[in-house]
């Protein structure tokens, strides 16, 4: 039976301080779980409390219901696959998969912040914790429990209006949606345990805008503490993916108000929202768009400088990305990938270092063009900044980091499915696109009936969600086995009961070791370092070359 199959009628409850919760009973394979969705973690972020720090929840009475996912957060257009129940200023909502209670029960957790997914507006804009993609079943039937979030977004995640930090009692506006995550995480590590959860042994995870937000707060001196371990899939705040400085953060929030002739923060907050969303979407012609800044609270300084001096957590980490992140015609702005056009691309942006950027991206006919191109956008958008989290905390962190390229893309989307929206341009042939190794991640292929996977994409799949599973619970990718007996996809054929490929840390020497997880998966070292290193050192003149978010 998959993850969205129905429950059980048989309820399970939970005692909070807030009140009694009602979740239920959900079957996984020859196994059941405890689902708990739409559980709020803060009071609703509406009226004056718009643009405050998360707020308590208030008691209720009686037994509150917890078997439909709350309402997603303000965006421009929902994710077509989401389950929320609606959209809405009041959205602070989380949802917790757990394995069948006893009363020793002390179980690693899985804390997962979502992305964008292929959302067109950059990181911080889109996407909900009730996608399919993040259904947590398959995994708390592995043996953890497994808890998704929605936090704020856009602007009323990221206004940075300058009242908002005279009315703060530390003088930091904005970065609201990343401080909706760090309640979250408070929030798991008192309560969690009424689950099964152990409030010791939290991974903190992402993809996309929540890998950036990961990396964010293993920097922040608000969430030292309140986990344990940390995943990045796709994205870190480093170079080229940068927080904003607090005076243009401060200045785009004061351009949106004079746009929206509001004088005063009070008029800002009797703005409808939909008005709000009118004026940010990021779809739009002329948006104006807000983004994490550089607040003097949540974030005394840059991530990437925090990590450099050693100060960030220093917990283990596991990161990496895809293969092929962002598709060549990002960069030759759809002309064909000839060598001319390659040519001219280099010369107008990398006119100081053409022959050695050639020697990297080399584009001697079309297909290496292709790949080139393939590479270099990739790297721009979120291979980069990965890799550059990654070489910081290996070097600064003082715990293991674990790397990997994850290489298989996913199959074609069956013809007139929703799937075939998220590929602009259709599935070409480079790799894995952006988001493309979550359902894998999670065990989740079933729950994307839009593709046509194979028996090769399961096999992956429990590679990948074993690696990440064992993580989890111990801080080491490795030694863990894949059962035939639970199955993370529901009923199928069974998979071989073989262990996973041995998976070594990155080191912290020059030679950086690295897992190319995909058709085959084995341990490698990283021969893409040559192109990271020269990155870094071109970006630090000319920043301008720098991607979209994720």
């Amino acid at each position: 039976m998959g993850a969205n199959a129905a429950p059980s009628s048989s309820a399970i409850s939970v005692e909070l301080p807030e009140g009694t919760l009602a979740g239920v009973r959900q079957a996984v394979g020859s196994t059941s779980v405890r689902v708990f969705r739409g559980v709020p973690y803060a009071a609703p972020p509406v009226g004056d409390y718009r643009w405050r720090e998360p707020q308590p929840v208030a008691r209720w009475a009686g037994v509150r219901k917890a078997t439909r996912f709350g309402a997603a957060c303000m965006q421009a257009t929902l994710p077509g696959a989401s389950r929320a129940s609606d959209m809405s200023e009041d959205c602070l909502y989380l949802n917790v998969w757990a394995p069948m209670a006893h009363e020793t029960d002390k179980l690693p957790v899985l804390v997962y912040l979502h992305g964008d997914g292929a959302t067109t507006g950059g990181g911080f804009s889109a996407g909900d914790g009730a996608q399919p993609r993040y259904d947590g079943a398959q995994l708390a039937a592995r043996g953890i429990v497994v808890v998704t979030l929605n936090y704020r977004l856009g602007v009323f995640g990221f206004l940075s209006h300058p009242e908002l930090a005279r009315e703060s009692s530390h003088g930091g506006a904005g970065n609201y949606g990343l401080l909706d995550q760090h309640a979250a995480l408070r929030w798991v590590r008192e309560n969690i345990g009424r689950f099964g959860g152990d409030a010791s042994a939290i991974t903190l995870a992402g993809q996309g805008a929540g890998a950036v937000a990961v990396s964010a707060h293993m920097a922040s001196p608000l969430s030292r503490g309140l986990f344990a371990r940390a995943i990045g899939e796709s994205g870190g705040a480093f170079k080229p993916i940068e927080f904003w400085p607090k005076e243009h953060a401060k200045k785009t929030s004061l351009d949106l108000a004079k746009r929206l002739g509001a004088s005063s923060l009070a008029e800002l907050r009797a703005v409808p929202a939909a008005e709000l969303m009118k004026q940010t979407d990021p779809n739009a012609a002329q948006t104006i768009a807000f983004w994490p800044s550089i607040d003097g609270h949540f974030l005394p300084a840059t991530p990437e400088s925090i990590f450099l001096e050693g100060q960030q957590a220093r917990v283990p980490l596991l990161l990496g990305s895809n293969s092929q992140e962002s598709h060549f015609s990002s960069l030759l702005d759809h002309e064909k990938p000839t060598p001319a056009n390659w040519s001219k691309i280099i010369d107008d942006t990398f006119y100081s270092q053409v022959d050695r950027f050639l020697a990297l991206y080399p584009g001697r006919d079309e297909d290496e063009v292709m790949r080139s191109a393939t590479a270099l956008a990739s790297d721009l958008f979120t291979g980069h900044s990965t890799w550059r989290w990654m070489d910081a905390h290996r070097k600064t962190g003082q715990a293991p980091v674990y790397y990997y390229l994850y290489t298989h893309p996913r199959p074609a989307a069956r013809a007139g499915s929703p799937a075939t929206a998220e590929e602009q341009p259709p599935q070409p042939t480079m790799g894995p696109v952006h988001t493309a190794e979550i359902e894998y991640v999670f065990g989740n292929l079933n729950e994307e009936p839009g593709y046509a996977w194979t028996e090769e994409d399961r096999a992956i799949s429990q590679v990948f969600s074993g690696y990440m599973t064992q993580f989890v619970k111990t801080g080491a990718p490795n030694d863990q086995i894949a059962r035939t007996d639970e199955s993370p996809h529901g009923a199928h054929a069974p998979l071989p009961r073989t262990p996973l490929p041995q998976w070594p840390a990155a080191g912290v020497g020059e030679d950086v070791s690295r897992q190319s997880i995909g058709a085959t998966t084995f341990s490698i070292r990283d021969s893409n370092a040559s192109r990271q290193s020269f990155l870094r050192e071109y970006l630090a003149r000319f920043p301008s070359i720098a991607g979209m978010n994720p």
